[in-house]
Parts: C-alpha cells; structure tokens; sequence
C-alpha cells in the first residue's frame, strides 16, 4: 500500500473516531481508533518517509486530524508538532483537551507513540 493511502486511511479513520464519539458510539470510535492505529503502524514500518507522508495532515482542515496527527510526529517532526498542538490546546471541548495532554505527557517524559 502507497503511503499516500496510509495517510488518507489515518485521517479517515481519526474523523470518523471523532464523529462516532459524538455520537455517543464507542464501539464504533473504537474500531476507527483501531485502524487508524494501524495505518499509523504501517507509517512508522517505512521509517522517516512514513512519518514525512504523514505529517501532511498536520494542515489538515480538521482540527482532530491535525492534533492525532501532531501527536504521532512530536518525536519526529517537534517543532512543527508542538506548535499544532498549542494552537489546538487554546481552544475548548475534546480536541483541545486531546492536545493538551499530549503536550503535558511530552513535557513529563512519558509520551511513547512513537518510540525510537
């Protein structure tokens, strides 16, 4: 599979997590959680132009594919990375506080999405 649909399935599957989330369907969020786990497995599997693939979406226009994705690459990709993630953090409601807690467990040294 072309990393360009690992991408496209990553972003699918984190807005389609979100949405079943509000509409109260955990299971369901859990299978979109699942897969795109797994897209994001299969990034990593390519190494650095995995991750580089997916750092395209730390532009997406959706702010909950933009934070999964920003907290995916805070190793890879920090700079970039961090400042979606506060940009995200200011807001209020889920995505916001996603975002600030993958900037707090970065700070305390816990974060471990992406491992080395």
């Amino acid at each position: 599979m072309r990393l360009e649909e690992l991408v496209a399935q990553f972003a699918e599957n984190v807005a389609a997590q979100t949405d079943a989330i509000w509409r109260g369907d955990a299971k369901t969020g859990n299978k979109h959680a699942k897969r795109y786990g797994a897209a994001f497995d299969k990034l990593r599997s390519h190494g650095d132009a995995g991750r580089d693939a997916l750092a395209v979406l730390l532009k997406h226009p959706r702010m909950d594919v933009r934070v999964t994705a920003a907290a995916c690459l805070l190793r890879h990709r920090t700079a970039e990375a961090k400042a979606v993630l506060e940009e995200a953090a200011k807001g209020e409601g889920m995505v916001p506080f996603e975002a600030q807690q993958a900037l707090q467990r970065w700070e305390e040294g816990t974060w471990a999405l992406d491992p080395e």
